[in-house]
């Protein structure tokens, strides 16, 4: 586990996703941000039990948006804590299966965009645990002096966690703090402000305009869905140069036309973009087959 912040801790689940443990006002009170991937949930009890004591759950669990990589383990564990599951309304949703994301986009290029295609769409229903966030401010439920921000663009409803007084903030999946483009920068960890989720973000104008926003905030610390935890000068300098130097993929089906959704879920598609890797894939299994079968023949003869 890592410090993000005084209170704010960050536990990696399999080297891939993040979860945070944010101290409450009330002391021995805490919120977990974040469950991580299916089946994480006795890894996440046991570092509640290192940092909190045994059997002290959370007051509730906020998801950031509801992903399969975050809300994960959110039903096993509000199950088995008796809390609530916090997401804003324009989530519920994607999180009580009654709607699909927009459909992710593989042909923005980069190994997380190749094994994007391998990603399940079903997500656990978590309609007997979920709660809105309320929408008549942005303070967070639980957490003294921290708020939320709507962070659009790789999902409808995502949320940033921002507090004011030491200007930390939890960035979900606006951005990475890690070259998230890339597997092998993720599993290792190696920190720099980057783009996230390329294939899953639905409208690319959306999601660099929730980067200024954050950008704006110019925060101290940074934690986010994935990446190392970042802190210093680096962190808004970091944060502000992506802002600045946004980078757009040079295509993709949601590039020059964004995905709508709605309180109910996705509204308007675009047409997919042509992805050749399919019929490249099949080209070579055939040529591995016809090699094959050649090789059988020779050895008979």
């Amino acid at each position: 586990m890592d410090t993000v912040a005084a209170g704010v801790t960050q536990l990696r689940i399999q080297r891939f996703v993040n979860v945070y443990f944010v101290d409450a006002g009330t002391p021995g009170d805490w919120v977990l941000v974040d469950t991580g991937l299916p089946g994480s949930e006795k890894t996440i009890r046991a570092a509640a039990a290192e940092l909190y004591g045994p059997g002290v759950g959370p007051q509730a669990i906020v998801l950031t948006h509801g992903h399969l990589d975050h809300l994960g383990s959110a039903l096993e564990l509000a199950t088995g804590w008796n809390v609530p599951v916090l997401v804003h309304p324009l989530e519920r949703p994607y999180v009580t299966a009654q709607a699909l994301y927009p459909p992710r986009d593989p042909t923005v290029g980069g190994s997380l965009g190749f094994m994007s295609r391998f990603f399940p769409t079903q997500l656990p229903d978590l309609r007997d645990v979920v709660q809105e966030l309320p929408l008549d401010g942005d303070a967070v439920p639980f957490l003294l002096g921290w708020r939320w921000l709507h962070v659009p663009g790789h999902a409808p409803g995502q949320i940033a966690l921002f507090r004011d007084a030491d200007r930390t903030l939890l960035g979900a999946d606006a951005f990475a703090t890690t070259v998230h483009d890339s597997v092998s920068a993720v599993l290792l960890g190696w920190p720099k402000i980057s783009r996230a989720g390329a294939p899953f973000n639905y409208d690319w104008v959306a999601a660099e305009r929730s980067v200024q926003a954050l950008a704006a905030l110019s925060p101290a610390a940074i934690g986010c869905g994935h990446g190392p935890v970042i802190t210093g000068p680096q962190a808004a300098e970091g944060l502000a140069h992506l802002a600045a130097h946004y980078p757009v993929p040079a295509h993709g089906r949601y590039v020059h036309e964004a995905a709508r959704t709605d309180g109910n879920g996705v509204e308007h598609l675009p047409p997919p973009v042509p992805d050749h890797l399919p019929r490249q894939a099949a080209a070579l299994a055939a040529g591995v087959l016809l090699g094959v079968a050649a090789w059988l023949l020779l050895r008979r003869r």
